[in-house]
């Protein structure tokens, strides 16, 4: 069956210019796209350094692109219809990709982001679960006592001093995952191991990614070393806890944390009667662990430069807040009120998914805009692109939070946002992530007030998360 061939497309054009506009137009930095379609051996020496740098201006207007590398072709729709198709109503015929999930391996296992089919199905039958620990309300408090980590790590600072704020996000967004699976918060030395390997492994992780998609052989055996020296760091840092907890649970002792890693250890597939082993659990909590902050992290790195650049936004947020808050400590109630702060969010979201791409893999024969598609060629669906496309939003490259409650951009929001996926796999964790970034983000304009350094531009980089390559510093001072 043929996809997309004469379906409707601007789902942004066709909508009346909104009554009210952004107070300042501001165009956060994006790799300036290539002038023309790069030639394969220039794919083959910037793509697996950052995908995006390589999108051709073309890329932001077209339903559907097409690369050829060596032994495998690569399709990225961005059709609405289309993304649908794959991420949601055929989901089953398009399972993860190797592209990237043959490097995660290294360092998630066989576990749940990775893990394919009917693998899938039982781990996620077992994870689901051991989220009731993470319901919202329970976890409140936990994010709130890393929140009051950061006040107490900012506040030490000079008023004027830069700081490094996506070490600091990775710091605090590790900590409150920390404080919800193992019950014990994240130390100083660990979080910085944790920055300073998940870095390194990005780098070498997306390079092999690539070259292992495009059937060649490996010839960067440093950065598979190097890929392999960070993931068995981070491993390193939360095993010892699990297996005491998973040794206490073999002994028959009771387990008086009441935690994600209590339910997994004692997580049972209500269909096989089986139970994680050690290494499984190991890939589980690991998936977890990093899932649960390497994102938001990004996230809220990316979300405290846009609104150092755009004061007037930053001070409407601390506005918000202190109306809702006062000067009292907030409540799990208190985030819902936020209404700003969260289209500030979710702004942030469109202009810098945490994962840009999601690759996967057709499994049949397929047609999609009149080109044929073969088991085992790579559908892309590319939430970068899509969120940035210029005929599914008005003015796709400006930092605008009010789009979001306007009725020009009702239709985009529904059917070309999806930060977070769509479907069977979309992100178990949104809610978590949304009101974990809500809370710190409000807390932190209460307190601090947030400028940009100056000469300091930050380059997005796309591997496996959109990260700044040069880091993200700005000035911090109490207000």
């Amino acid at each position: 069956m043929a996809l997309g061939s004469g379906s409707r497309y601007d789902c942004a054009a066709s909508k009346k210019e909104g009554l009210r506009l952004p107070m300042s137009e501001f165009k956060p930095p994006a790799p300036i796209p290539p002038k023309k379609r790069p030639y394969l051996l220039r794919l083959l020496l910037g793509m697996p350094h950052c995908y995006i740098s390589n999108l051709v201006d073309k890329s932001y207007e077209m339903k559907m692109g097409h690369i050829w590398l060596p032994g495998r072709h690569i399709f990225m729709p961005n059709q609405p219809e289309l993304v649908r198709k794959i991420l949601v109503e055929d989901a089953d015929h398009y399972p993860k990709s190797d592209m990237i999930s043959h490097i995660l391996k290294l360092l998630l296992g066989n576990g749940l982001f990775v893990a394919n089919g009917e693998e899938w199905k039982r781990q996620r039958r077992m994870i689901d679960p051991s989220f009731a620990h993470a319901r919202l309300q329970r976890v409140f408090p936990l994010m709130w006592q890393a929140a009051a980590g950061m006040h107490d790590r900012l506040g030490a600072l000079s008023d004027g001093e830069i700081v490094a704020v996506d070490e600091e996000m990775t710091h605090v967004t590790a900590d409150v995952i920390f404080r919800t699976i193992f019950s014990v918060p994240l130390e100083q030395n660990n979080a910085r191991l944790l920055f300073e390997a998940f870095t390194r492994f990005q780098e070498s992780a997306f390079v092999l990614g690539f070259l292992h998609s495009t059937k060649l052989p490996y010839l960067f055996f440093r950065q598979r070393r190097r890929a392999k020296q960070a993931a068995k760091a981070i491993r390193q840092l939360i095993e010892p806890m699990i297996r005491e907890r998973y040794e206490r649970h073999r002994r028959e002792e009771e387990l008086a944390e009441n935690d994600i890693l209590t339910s997994l250890v004692t997580a049972v597939d209500p269909e096989t009667g089986s139970a994680f082993s050690f290494d499984e659990l190991v890939d589980q909590t690991a998936f977890l662990f990093l899932a649960g902050h390497e994102t938001s992290a990004s996230a809220l790195s990316w979300a405290l430069y846009l609104i150092a650049m755009q004061p007037e936004v930053q001070e409407r947020m601390h506005a918000e807040v202190v109306s809702v808050l006062g000067e009292r400590e907030p409540e799990y109630a208190d985030v819902r009120k936020l209404l700003f702060t969260r289209d500030v969010f979710r702004e942030t979201l469109r202009l810098y998914p945490p994962v840009g791409f999601l690759p996967r893999e057709a499994v049949r024969h397929e047609t999609m805009r009149e080109k044929p598609i073969k088991p085992g060629d790579v559908v892309v669906v590319s939430p970068w692109l899509v969120h940035r496309h210029r005929k599914l939003w008005r003015k796709p490259e400006i930092f605008d939070p009010d789009r979001f409650t306007r009725e020009d951009s009702r239709e985009s929001v529904n059917c070309a946002y999806l930060p977070f996926s769509l479907g069977p796999r979309i992100c178990m964790g949104a809610a978590f992530a949304t009101q974990e970034a809500m809370l710190l983000l409000a807390s932190l304009v209460r307190r601090f007030r947030f400028e940009p350094v100056a000469g300091h531009v930050p380059k997005p980089v796309g591997r496996l998360t959109i990260r700044s390559e040069n880091g993200i510093r700005l000035k911090i001072s109490r207000r």
